[in-house]
C-alpha cells in the first residue's frame, strides 16, 4: 500500500468509482489535505474503508457547509496518527438527511449533534440526536445561510462600515459612498419594531412613576 495520503485518497476514490475530479487538495499550504468527495449513499462505507483499509483511524472533526442552492456539504477530517497524515472526506446532500457514522467512529456522536442543531441535518441511526449547545426552546439553525440574525436586523452595527460613513473628516471632504450590501443574516426589508406602550404607576421605571 502506498504511504502518501494522496495515493491513499486515490485508492479510496477508485474503491467507490468516483470521477477523477472528485479528488482534490484543500487549501492551507503545508497543512493542506487530500479531499475525496463521495456519494451520500456510500458515506458510512467510505469512512469505514478509510479507517480499516487506509488506516485513518482517528476522527478529528465532522461538520457541514451550507452551499445554498447546491445543498449541504458534510465534511469529516480523518487522521492517521502513525504517519501524521490527514484526509478530508466530503459528501453533498440535497435534503438534510444522512446516515450516522457513530458505529464507525463513536466520537462522531458529539459532532453530529452539533451539526444537527447548527445545520438541521438529521443523522439517521444516531440514538441521541438532540441539541448540544443551544437551549431547547431555540428555533432555527444558526449556521444555515438563510438564518436571520435578529441582532443585525434590529440594531445597526456601530462604527463606520463603508466609505462615506462616520461623519466628515478634517478638511471638509467626505469619501463617496459606494453601494451598500447587507451583511449575512440581515433581511432585505427591515423588521418592524413594535412600539411599546408607556408604563405608569407601579410598573413604570423610577424616573417615570407618578408623583
Amino acid at each position: 500500500m502506498q504511504n502518501q495520503p494522496e495515493d491513499r485518497a486515490a485508492m479510496l476514490a477508485a474503491t467507490f468509482h468516483v470521477p477523477a475530479d472528485a479528488v482534490s487538495t484543500s487549501g492551507g499550504g503545508t497543512w493542506s489535505r487530500p479531499v475525496v468527495d463521495v456519494p451520500p449513499d456510500t458515506w458510512v462505507e467510505a469512512l469505514s474503508t478509510a479507517r480499516d483499509a487506509l488506516h485513518f483511524t482517528f476522527l478529528d472533526w465532522l461538520t457541514a457547509v451550507d452551499e445554498t442552492a447546491e445543498g449541504l456539504r458534510v465534511v469529516a477530517h480523518l487522521w492517521d496518527a502513525k504517519r501524521r497524515q490527514g484526509l478530508l472526506l466530503r459528501t453533498l446532500i440535497t435534503e438534510p438527511r444522512l446516515d450516522s457514522v457513530v458505529e464507525v467512529f463513536p466520537g462522531a456522536a458529539w459532532h453530529e449533534r452539533e451539526t444537527f442543531e447548527m445545520f438541521g441535518i438529521d443523522f439517521v441511526g444516531h440514538e441521541n440526536l438532540r441539541k448540544l449547545l443551544l437551549p431547547d426552546e431555540f428555533e432555527g439553525h444558526p449556521l444555515r445561510k438563510d438564518f436571520v440574525l435578529a441582532a443585525r436586523a434590529i440594531k445597526a452595527w456601530p462604527g463606520a462600515k463603508e466609505p462615506g460613513e462616520g461623519g466628515t473628516p478634517a478638511g471638509g471632504k467626505q469619501a463617496p459612498s459606494r453601494r451598500k450590501l447587507l451583511p449575512p443574516g440581515v433581511p432585505e426589508t427591515p423588521w418592524p419594531l413594535t412600539e411599546q406602550p408607556e408604563e405608569s404607576g407601579e410598573n413604570a421605571p423610577p424616573n417615570q412613576k407618578e408623583s
